[in-house]
């Protein structure tokens, strides 16, 4: 006799279903465990062992196989312990046979019978919603699969013998309620900044839009406390992108507690990142920044200290809103559509754009020349907004704090991300759309521009060399521009601070 117990195998954030075919039969004490498993799932077998006999539950003296199909998909990670046990426990008749049908497993067993967490139960319970099945996972991970639909049926035992005598009847557990996680504390405010009116005003731009940002200047000009309160002024995640996310975070184990919120990501890796970590992939091909920055913001500080590679990655994200990372035996596609939010020095030492600074090591223009030529001209023909800013002075830190702070910019922010809803919605894209990943055949449609603006773009076009990616990203801000105006047609002026921006 062989039990059948479904579970899943994760790749990218699908769950593919996978079944865990378990036979015992006479022969030669052993336990075989085939499906073209990792270590992790080799282990399983001792894991396994070491439960059962926690449960009070012997592994009986004959040859047990566990076969994991399909054979030639690879299978990762600890969360087949618990439908492997199930499988066991079921065919020497602790449980009822018929007591799995019906439910996709996955947990991680512990050594003393308790079922511990595992990443990806997100998912897992959205796909086993999907077959009509129900969900049996661990009290901890039992919040996260809650959210998947209020009608799946889902188990979150805490032990081995919880789940027996749930099985039994002697025993009944609660379905477990969706998790929010708790406002994590108020965010820092734009009105912190003193001076700087000309970069708060791109950052709004750069926030109502979805555009990507540079801002170059000296040590101390504010560039990280900007991106820093960037979040504070971002409309929260609509229901679709909430969903999307947390499926990353799940896939990722980062959803701790099962707690969803939603507010938008905020990413900052370390200029010491390897191109792995950034984009994903390693042994694993695990979601990387760029997938965890996703429907968020992406800020990368000291911007050129990053190795060249690594940031030429982000190019084929930063277009297609995806990462594919292939391995010899699969491919996995990660979602990666973020904002990039980055900020560098002029210069190695930062001050070239002082007034009267010269270079000791070198000339000052060889020496800006250098520092800035390791970003890559399609890298940065991909940032919509360059933005040059200088040293705050003493005056400025002494003025009283502005009148408007992150509440007011937020408000014209979130109308503008409603107009462009509006207008892609009409054009049968999906809610969250913004100016900036809006395809550009659908920005040439829907754009209304004024005959003086054509006029402009078409010379500033031939003067500044244009590539087509730049005229349409050009055409993108200053639709963004001309909605946080509230204005339906793009005039002359929204394209001309549009351009202003774009000069490099």
């Amino acid at each position: 006799m062989v039990v059948r117990v479904a579970t899943v195998a994760f790749e990218g954030i699908e769950a593919r279903p996978v079944d865990v075919q378990v036979q015992i039969s006479s022969g030669n004490v052993h336990f075989s465990l085939v499906g073209l498993g990792d270590k992790a799932v080799g282990e399983s077998r001792e894991r396994v062992r070491a439960a059962l006999n926690a449960s009070g539950l012997a592994m009986p003296a004959k040859r047990i196989t566990v076969n994991l199909a399909p054979a030639d998909m690879p299978k990762e990670g600890s969360h087949y312990d618990l439908p492997i046990a199930l499988g066991i426990m079921a065919a020497i008749g602790a449980i009822p046979a018929d007591a799995l049908a019906g439910f996709t497993v996955l947990g991680e067993l512990a050594l003393d019978g308790s079922v511990s967490r595992v990443a990806g139960v997100l998912p897992a319970a959205m796909a086993a919603t999907a077959r009509g099945h129900g969900l049996i996972c661990s009290f901890e991970d039992g919040p996260e699969a809650a959210w998947a639909s209020a009608d799946i049926e889902i188990l979150a035992p805490r032990s081995l013998i919880q789940l027996a005598n749930h099985f039994k009847g002697t025993q009944v557990m609660l379905r477990p309620q969706p998790a929010i996680r708790a406002p994590g504390g108020t965010l820092p405010d734009m009105r912190d900044i003193r001076g700087q009116e000309m970069a708060k005003r791109a950052m709004e731009i750069a926030a109502a839009g979805g555009h990507n940002l540079l801002m170059s200047g000296p040590p101390g000009a504010g560039k990280s406390m900007l991106a820093a309160r960037l979040p504070s002024i971002l409309p929260p995640l609509n229901p679709r992108e909430l969903l999307e996310v947390s499926m990353i975070h799940s896939v990722a184990g980062n959803l701790a507690g099962g707690t969803l919120t939603d507010r938008r990501p905020f990413r900052s890796p370390h200029h010491s990142a390897s191109m792995a970590a950034l984009v994903g992939g390693g042994i694993h091909a695990r979601p990387g920044e760029v997938s965890l920055a996703h429907n968020g913001v992406l800020f990368l500080d000291e911007f050129p200290e990053f190795q060249p590679q690594v940031l030429d990655s982000l190019r084929q994200p930063i277009e297609t809103g995806e990462v594919n990372v292939s391995r010899a035996n699969h491919r996995v596609v990660y979602p990666a559509r973020f904002q990039l939010i980055a900020a560098m020095n002029p210069c190695r030492c930062g001050r070239a754009t002082e007034p009267g600074f010269a270079c000791k090591r070198q000339p000052t223009e060889r020496c800006i020349a250098q520092y800035q030529g390791r970003l890559s001209g399609p890298l940065l023909d991909r940032i919509d907004i360059h933005l040059e800013m200088q040293a705050v002075n003493t005056a400025d830190l002494l003025l009283p704090p502005p009148n408007e702070g992150s509440a007011e910019m937020a408000l014209r922010v979130h109308a503008a991300r409603q107009a462009q809803d509006l207008r892609y919605g009409a054009n049968g894209l999906p809610s969250g759309t913004t100016n900036a990943s809006a395809p550009a055949n659908v920005i040439e449609a829907t754009l209304d521009i004024e005959e003086s603006a054509q006029n402009l773009i078409r010379e500033a076009a031939d003067k500044m060399r244009l590539t087509a990616r730049g005229f349409h990203r050009v055409l993108k801000l200053s639709r963004t521009i001309a909605d946080l105006g509230f204005e339906k047609r793009v005039k002359r002026q929204h394209l001309a601070e549009a351009l202003a921006y774009r000069a490099h």
